[in-house]
């Protein structure tokens, strides 16, 4: 029984790995390639966060119907752990996520449960609720999650989202990525109050909170985040906090900027998701040879999938007005 239970762990944590690495991968082969002018499209980085998208991700599985914010490589590559259509859509390509049309903010693969992403700031979180409230009427099982960041829990769409799961008693997963900016500005230089979990669990929802940036971790807490929504019926909120390597577009760092210091940065660093993961597996007996494997699998499916959306042709201007709403 011990011995199943530690073969499942070592499991879970491989493919957790797994997954962190492909994201970490994947964006720095863009800070890489960005600088060519190639890839026509901001680009708002995950780098730091990926436990959290990656963690939320695992424990939803097959049942999430997803959404996101402009800030999606990171959500977008948990859910399908493809890079071919991902990077086509970075190249502006005919093989794109959406032909080359949406670029990096409005990534989207309903087939894996990622609804979409959006570059307007909480306008997926009504969404999530009006896709749990489908699925009740529905009966489909799924669970609506939306990711957002600290600009979006300034918006009025928030609160309003947040108030309508209680009263309707949606299991409504809300993921709070908090690094503590929105753009350049602090929580105190915007919040009239000190705590939101505080405030948020005084509505009929479940606060569950963590610094961590162990993705084992992040996972086991949303799973049970998950377990409560779903037997209770009610929204639960997951405030999960981070810190933010790059700018808060571009592919640079932004230290000279005189809004945050790099060492706080480096506090961080040593705790970063991928490098803690990675001495766990260590620590769970994990070869350095068998790590460097994986690895080099993950960077040469990255390298493929760049070379094919380079060599990919681009969208027929025809293209530009399929698949679109209009009136």
């Amino acid at each position: 029984m011990l011995i199943g239970v530690i073969f499942m762990r070592k499991k879970l944590n491989i493919e957790l790995y797994k997954k962190l690495f492909l994201i970490r991968s994947a964006e720095t082969a863009i800070i890489a390639h960005y600088q060519e002018d190639e890839m026509k499209t901001p680009m708002h980085m995950s780098m730091g966060g990926e436990a959290i998208s990656v963690g939320v991700c695992f424990a939803l599985g097959d049942r999430g119907a997803v959404y996101g914010t402009y800030r999606s490589h990171a959500l977008y590559l948990s859910m399908t752990g493809e890079t071919d259509a991902f990077f086509g859509e970075l190249y502006g390509r005919a093989t794109g996520v959406a032909r080359g049309k949406a670029g990096s903010m409005h990534l989207s693969a309903p087939e894996h449960g990622f609804m979409g992403a959006s570059a307007i700031v909480g306008s997926t979180i009504p969404l999530a609720v009006g896709s749990a409230f489908a699925s009740r009427m529905l009966k489909t099982k799924k669970i609506a999650a939306v990711f957002f960041g600290d600009g979006a829990v300034d918006e009025g769409v928030f609160w309003e989202s947040l108030n309508l799961a209680c009263v309707m008693r949606l299991p409504v997963v809300f993921v709070y990525e908090d690094n503590g900016l929105a753009v350049h500005a602090t929580d105190s230089e915007r919040h009239g109050y000190q705590s939101i979990g505080r405030i948020v669990g005084n509505f009929d929802c479940k606060v569950f909170a963590s610094r961590t940036t162990d993705v084992e971790k992040i996972y086991e807490l949303s799973r049970r985040a998950i377990t409560h929504a779903e037997r209770k019926q009610m929204p639960v909120f997951l405030h999960f906090q981070y810190y933010r390597y790059l700018e808060h577009v571009g592919v640079n760092e932004d230290f000279g900027a005189g809004y945050r210091d790099r060492a706080e940065f480096l506090v961080w660093r040593r705790k970063d998701p991928v490098l803690v993961q990675r001495r766990k597996l260590i620590s769970l007996g994990i070869s350095e040879a068998v790590l460097m494997g994986m690895e080099k699998r993950i960077d040469r499916q990255v390298s493929s999938s760049i070379v094919r959306a380079q060599k990919a042709p681009f969208p027929k201007v025809g293209e530009l007005t399929n698949h679109i709403f209009s009136e």
